[in-house]
């Protein structure tokens, strides 16, 4: 945030005409320093991905709408980038095989798994195995770089986990021990796996612009999976570019990946993985806010207590210091 600077008396310079009130910074530049916000926008176009993801999941195949989904957003980015990537590419080029291995785990493996997952599981279940999100940023964050959360951070998680399982098991915690898990459910939770080891290696990537490292990054995600996209359609899974696919396609490119991607990254920079990490826990409280005004659900008590908690978890992990060594 720029600072005001204080403008000159006017005592000995009576006649003089006041300079005008500097103008309010630009909006774009305003957002990009409000970690709280980028990172719960993000969580929101996540969350209508989880459920968008389920609704066409048996329409879209899951391979090649992923390869396409990253080279659009690289193909949108690219005009802007390019500047950037000019400047950036010995720092690119230094760090090659840290920004392969992030395109890998952050874009490739995870998103493809993630929607091929989605065609073996239930909307329910994805979203219990998102809230264990920020468990694997911290687990990853102290096996790899030794950052232990504090006990503030632990608390914040813990109560937010807690506001999450409410609203998901609808205010009956026996619904737990219902609930069975399958092949698909494995499949998700190894996309946050590898999405765990990707938030932890984002503080330590190069100091480059944001476009540059989205770019790149998407780009290379994009190529490796290529392949995997090709045997997908030589198995006869053939994308249909029908209204449904290509509504599909305008939101997973915009809000999911371009937006939701640059807002993560940029929040992580500012506050850390482990302060950052219980966001994850909004993602199931915008998706189950998403069913009550779009699909004609009805708020329940449940809704507002389990709400209150995650938002209370997710302050006190968030406004404290960094996690330490």
């Amino acid at each position: 945030m720029s600072s005001w600077q204080s403008g000159a008396s006017l005592c000995r310079t009576p006649m003089t005409i006041a300079s005008p009130a500097p103008t309010a910074s630009n909006p774009a530049s305003w957002l990009n320093n409000q970690p709280y916000l980028l990172l719960s926008l993000s969580s929101l176009f996540w969350a209508g991905n989880i459920v968008l993801a389920r609704h066409v999941g048996a329409h879209v195949p899951p391979l090649t709408v992923t390869t396409i989904r990253w080279y659009g957003v690289f193909l949108i980015l690219l005009p802007f980038a390019w500047p950037h990537l000019k400047r950036d590419w010995p720092s690119i080029r230094k760090s090659l095989p840290l920004m392969l291995f992030l395109s890998l785990v952050g874009f490739a493996f995870n998103n493809a798994i993630s929607y091929w997952a989605m065609q073996y599981t239930e909307a329910l279940n994805a979203l219990l195995i998102q809230s264990a999100g920020p468990l694997f940023v911290a687990l990853w964050s102290l096996a790899l770089f030794g950052v232990r959360l504090t006990a503030a951070q632990l608390a914040g998680i813990a109560i937010s986990l807690a506001g999450v399982l409410i609203i998901i098991l609808r205010g009956d915690l026996a619904a737990l021990a219902s609930i069975t898990f399958n092949r698909g459910d494995i499949m998700f939770a190894s996309s946050l796996v590898a999405f765990g080891i990707y938030s932890a290696f984002i503080p330590r990537r190069p100091k480059i612009h944001q476009l540059s490292f989205l770019s790149f990054t998407t780009c290379c995600g994009a190529t490796m999976l290529l392949p995997t996209a090709i045997w997908e359609a030589s198995s006869g899974r053939v994308m249909q570019f029908d209204t449904v696919t290509l509504a599909t396609l305008g939101y997973i490119l915009i809000f999911p990946s371009t937006l939701a991607y640059l807002f993560f990254n940029r929040g992580v920079a500012l506050i850390g993985p482990n302060r950052a990490a219980p966001f994850f826990h909004l993602v199931p409280v915008f998706g189950s806010a998403m069913a009550i005004l779009l699909l004609g659900e009805k708020l329940q008590p449940f809704h507002l207590i389990g709400y209150a908690l995650v938002l209370a978890g997710v302050v006190i992990a968030s406004r404290q210091g960094s996690a330490v060594k």
